[in-house]
């Protein structure tokens, strides 16, 4: 008994429960402010994409990234699990497992809407190339970020799919800034990193442009994403506000060295506090805009 209980609170913290929200809350919201209504469908995808969405996006990475994850400071919390190698089968059977009965109700209630199982299969692709030996799209510069930016941008897509959606102009708008904004969070987190991942051969976005041109990349990915906003009719552009906090954020570092890379951590902890801010708050603005019939 007590080897379970510590391989599940392994596992839980391999499934990085601070950042479940991030893929749950896109289908989630959209789904519910789409159709207006709770159901089966809502229950079963805002559960998936809650924890074994999560584990397998992020179990499947601790295993393949152990040796790196070793000679980094910043995991074993919070951040991301050290799983030592008894403990790699368990996680990949149990991030399989997990999943399955769940994709499984998912592919049937979306047989009406194919283009929901499309949908999916490029989400579950994303979650598990951007790991496994073979693909590792982590490692390729800028698709890293965009495989990155992949596994939050399709909960959302998915749930439209679902739910049968119609993409107007400002869905489409939203979508490719929340798009940017999740390529310009993976950037920027790989910053922190880029010591680690040379010692350990890993490549990454950061660790090719460096720690300032990253920085910088990341920095005006969020202020597209802004700039997007502001081409949503009233009040939806009101949220081209919430890129100013990740940019004030970001600002101080535009011109760290990688020497000093490791530094991003600060900022990206207080990210990771910021999301939960601008998460409540496009929450409110997103009532106001199905109210007057936005996104409908």
């Amino acid at each position: 008994m007590p080897e379970i209980i510590s391989t599940s609170r392994t596992l839980l913290t391999a499934s990085r429960p601070l950042s479940w929200i991030n893929t749950a809350y896109p289908f989630a919201a959209v789904y519910l402010l789409t159709t207006g209504r709770v159901d089966i469908a809502l229950v079963v995808g805002t559960l998936f994409f809650l924890v074994p969405y999560n584990l397998a996006m992020y179990g499947i990475n601790d295993v393949f990234d152990y040796e790196s994850d070793l000679a980094n400071p910043r995991k074993g919390g919070a951040e991301g699990a050290k799983l030592p190698p008894r403990l790699h089968r368990v996680t990949l059977l149990a991030s399989g497992l997990l999943a399955a009965p769940f994709v499984i109700a998912l592919l049937i209630m979306g047989a009406q809407r194919p283009i929901s199982w499309v949908v999916l299969a490029v989400s579950l692709f994303a979650v598990v190339a951007y790991s496994v030996r073979g693909l590792r799209f982590k490692e390729i510069p800028f698709l890293d970020s965009i495989t990155s930016s992949t596994h939050f941008v399709t909960p959302a897509l998915y749930a439209m799919a679902l739910a049968g959606t119609t993409v107007t102009a400002p869905i489409a708008v939203t979508m490719a800034s929340f798009f940017c904004w999740g390529m310009a969070s993976h950037a920027f987190g790989a910053v922190q990193d880029i010591v680690p991942d040379r010692e350990a051969g890993i490549g990454s976005i950061a660790t090719v442009l460096g720690a300032s041109k990253t920085v910088w990349f990341a920095f005006v990915l969020w202020a597209v994403a802004g700039f997007l906003m502001l081409l949503t009719p009233w009040p939806a552009n009101l949220a081209t506000l919430a890129a100013l906090p990740y940019l004030i954020s970001a600002a101080p570092y535009l011109r760290v060295d990688d020497v000093h890379s490791g530094d991003v951590n600060r900022a990206w902890r207080r990210f990771l506090f910021i999301n939960y801010a601008v998460g409540f708050a496009i929450t409110l603005l997103l009532i106001l805009c199905t109210t007057r019939g936005l996104f409908a």
